[in-house]
């Protein structure tokens, strides 16, 4: 019964793993053209859409809930895609909505693009980033003393909190920015070690590699002795005959 049901799960899972991923990239869209456009005529209809996206994202996750066998193993290892769908729900919260995105995207490439490493650290980092810059500034702008205004202030921003420098002439004063800070700061050590595990994979793989090639050079060079002996062997015994 657990194996049947285990695999209507991962079958469900890659059923909708295109679909979920394009859906992805149409919220991250939708979202990225609503902070730019800021109170214009699109940005009722864009809420809409951002809010249908997130009801599919739930609805995606209540079925794999239910179609889990085992309940508490299945929310201790999706707890990123739980967040993702309960968080947005309160008012203050909706930036983090960007999780799931970033959740659905490292989900269906790193497999994919894990051995090309420098392309995997790029577009992890780039995508953090952007969606970190997207958010904070969506949070901050409005705020009284706010010292990020615009997409430039929150990059910059961005890029001095994930690198650990922190020059502090740019920061969050509203609750929602500061919790968008600590979850980039949290975000920016745990991607520094993915990517220092990435590297670290990838050069044991390729030492690896060196070093069976050196073995295999060393057989090489083991046999060859091994014949040129048998050789010579057999030539002292031809010249004493």
């Amino acid at each position: 019964m657990l194996q049947s049901t285990e695999t209507r799960l991962e079958r469900w899972e890659r059923k909708v793993e295109w679909p979920l991923t394009a859906l992805a990239l149409l919220f991250l869209a939708a979202y990225t053209w609503q902070v730019f456009d800021d109170h214009g005529s699109m940005h009722f209809p864009l809420e809409i859409v951002l809010w249908l996206v997130w009801a599919v994202f739930a609805a995606d996750y209540a079925t794999r809930f239910s179609l889990a066998e085992n309940k508490i193993r299945f929310l201790k290892t999706h707890i990123f895609d739980l967040a993702a769908v309960v968080l947005p729900m309160v008012r203050q919260l909706r930036v983090l909505r960007l999780i799931t995105v970033m959740t659905l995207l490292n989900k269906k490439f790193q497999h994919k693009i894990r051995q090309r490493v420098s392309i995997y650290v790029a577009g992890v980092t780039t995508i953090v980033a952007f969606c970190a810059s997207l958010a904070v500034l969506d949070a901050e702008r409005h705020a009284e003393n706010a010292s990020i205004t615009t997409f430039g202030d929150a990059l910059w921003w961005t890029i001095t909190t994930m690198s650990t420098v922190g020059y502090g002439d740019r920061y969050p004063v509203t609750v929602e920015g500061r919790l968008v800070a600590g979850l980039l700061m949290v975000g920016g050590i745990a991607l520094l070690g993915v990517i220092t595990g990435t590297i670290a994979s990838w050069l044991v793989e390729k030492l690896r590699g060196v070093e069976e090639a050196e073995l295999e050079v060393a057989q090489e060079l083991r046999n060859l002795r091994a014949e040129i002996a048998e050789l010579r062997a057999e030539l002292n015994t031809r010249s004493g005959s």
